[in-house]
């Protein structure tokens, strides 16, 4: 007699924008930190596409939407490059990229911010309240890039729960400015002082900050691997 053969679930689909003309700055290779990221999170099942950035990627009939569809999770690894119109577009031409972004985590699907990203988007006024905090120029800075140390600032989320810090060669961003409902959750000391550099965002839905990855060399660190893999794994809905 046969038998009903369950069916196997789709991978999640895992969406990496990286900054391309007014988002690509020429400090960060978006390229390379995708190349590192598509592979680590392959390995935990998900289906992970990479798009620069272009206005009318999200429409409800751009190039996501007919190729993917509605992503489980969004990354986005973008800066701050040119801005002017004649190059690709003025503010109003990606309004509509900044409003389906938006809308897309307000309807329930995460986001993970990296790096740079919190000097990104400065078109979007929404979305430094978006990401729970901001690189704001003339504050934030950091020192030269070289090993470095992140310590738990909170055990108590499933992020970081036994999570014995991250030592990775990398920046540290400091005076970064945060909302103060964002949950810190991890930091750096420089010179006496502890500076967050990964949090969750006051939401709604969940959203996380993580300002760790310079470039290719802060990934060969497994501790700093771990970190990502645990933060996505919340991202999708695991713990609490």
């Amino acid at each position: 007699m046969p038998t009903d053969t369950p069916a196997t679930p789709a991978p999640r689909r895992a969406l990496v924008l990286v900054g391309r003309g007014r988002y690509e700055d020429p400090w960060h290779d978006g390229a390379a930190t995708a190349g590192v990221l598509q592979p680590l999170l392959a390995t935990d099942g998900w289906d992970v596409r990479v798009h620069g950035t272009f206005p009318g990627l999200l429409a409800e009939d751009g190039l996501v939407a007919t190729t993917l569809g509605r992503p489980d999770l969004l990354v986005v690894a973008a800066g701050s490059g040119r801005v002017d119109p004649a190059f690709d577009g003025d503010d109003a031409a990606w309004a509509g990229f900044h409003a389906a972004l938006a809308g897309l985590v307000a309807d329930g699907v995460p986001l993970l911010v990296l790096h740079a990203g919190a000097n990104a988007f400065h078109d979007a006024p929404g979305w430094s309240g978006l990401v729970g905090g901001r690189w704001v120029d003339g504050t934030s800075w950091h020192p030269p890039i070289g090993p470095a140390r992140f310590d738990v600032a909170d055990d108590g989320h499933p992020v970081t729960a036994g999570l014995e810090g991250v030592e990775a060669f990398d920046e540290r961003y400091c005076d970064l400015v945060v909302d103060p409902g964002s949950r810190v959750l991890l930091t750096t000391r420089h010179e006496g002082r502890d500076h967050p550099v990964v949090w969750v965002a006051p939401g709604p839905g969940r959203v996380l900050y993580d300002a760790l990855g310079h470039d290719v060399r802060s990934w060969e660190s497994p501790s700093r691997r771990a970190l990502v893999r645990r933060a996505v794994a919340w991202l999708a809905g695991a713990g609490a």
